[in-house]
């Protein structure tokens, strides 16, 4: 194991183009730093991968799947620490010093607390539920930017290439190996999903789907389940 505390961040990407370069200026005070920054683009066709040329070290293209895709980028990484940055979230100011502090403890993997970028009481209460359960169960999810030691993530094989649910399940696994390290300062994720759809029937697909996923429902039909339910909420 490495005694110097080096990040590597994954962030998977697919069609970014509109938005990509602010998500990733936003990491640039990180890559000074010496840590470093990996897209990992599955085949976007609207110019997201050499937008982001500039502003990463590495664009790695991967099959879709944001599974195969964080795989993709941490068998290139060369920190001591990945982190796995979905594009609509950021990290607080101080991730660098609150990695670090994990880095140094006993702990194995990890995540942040979350908040909402929407306006309103709702928002601050989905993502308090959201952050207590996550302390409670020992799971979270990749909203939350879950970060681990890189030879625990190579020990466990990396994510499961599953359609959906791959962060839950390895964190299953992770929690075998460790009690997560929770960060107080969150990250904020963008509550767009949750204004589109509507708060309480994305609350109530979600949690849906999660009971199907313990109860031994399979991935693929969580995933026609999801699909289903945003072609409605469209109609």
């Amino acid at each position: 194991m490495s005694d110097l505390f080096s990040l590597s961040i994954v962030m998977p990407v697919w069609m970014e183009a509109e938005g990509i370069a602010g998500i990733l200026e936003a990491l640039q005070p990180l890559r000074s730093a010496g840590h470093e920054v990996i897209v990992v683009d599955a085949g976007s066709t609207d110019g997201t991968a050499r937008l982001a040329g500039p502003l990463a070290d590495r664009v790695v293209q991967s099959r879709k799947g944001r599974a195969a895709q964080m795989n993709a980028g941490a068998a290139v990484a060369e920190g001591s620490v990945l982190l796995f940055l979905h594009a609509d979230t950021l990290l607080p100011s101080n991730a660098s010093d609150c990695l670090s502090e994990f880095f140094h403890s006993n702990k194995d993997w990890g995540r942040f607390d979350v908040s909402l970028s929407g306006q309103g009481v709702m928002f601050s209460v989905i993502a308090w539920f959201m952050n207590q359960r996550s302390r409670l169960t020992g799971i979270c999810t990749g909203d939350q930017a879950m970060f681990m030691r890189r030879e625990v993530f190579e020990d466990l094989h990396g994510f499961d290439c599953l359609p959906i649910m791959e962060d839950i399940e390895f964190s299953r696994r992770l929690r075998l190996v460790s009690r997560p390290f929770c960060i107080h300062e969150p990250v904020v994720t963008d509550s767009r999903r949750w204004e589109q759809k509507g708060v309480w029937r994305t609350i109530f697909l979600m949690w849906r789907l999660r009971w199907r996923y313990w109860r031994g429902d399979s991935p693929e039909a969580l995933v026609h389940s999801y699909r289903s339910d945003i072609r409605n909420a469209k109609d």
